[in-house]
């Protein structure tokens, strides 16, 4: 299963609705930074095609600014 880790910088103004958008997904973790614009998204999906619609998903939130891969992990199975 993968597991990546994202850096959200989300529009000016927008961060708690970025927050609000991300984790109506049920695959996302959000962690906001206390004093900057930025937030800490974990995915955790079954698979990579899961993955990559929860990429594509993600990336076409409005109040997203810029969306970076941190790592990744995958786990595969035997």
């Amino acid at each position: 299963m993968p597991v990546k880790s994202y850096l959200a910088i989300p529009l000016e103004g927008k961060k708690d609705e970025l927050i609000s958008a991300l984790r109506n997904f049920e695959q996302c973790e959000v962690v906001p930074a206390k004093n900057q614009d930025v937030l800490a998204l974990v995915t955790d999906t079954p698979n990579q095609k899961v993955e990559e619609v929860l990429k594509e998903k993600i990336e076409a939130i409005n109040s997203l600014k810029l969306l970076s891969l941190v790592s990744g992990f995958n786990t595969p199975y035997n």
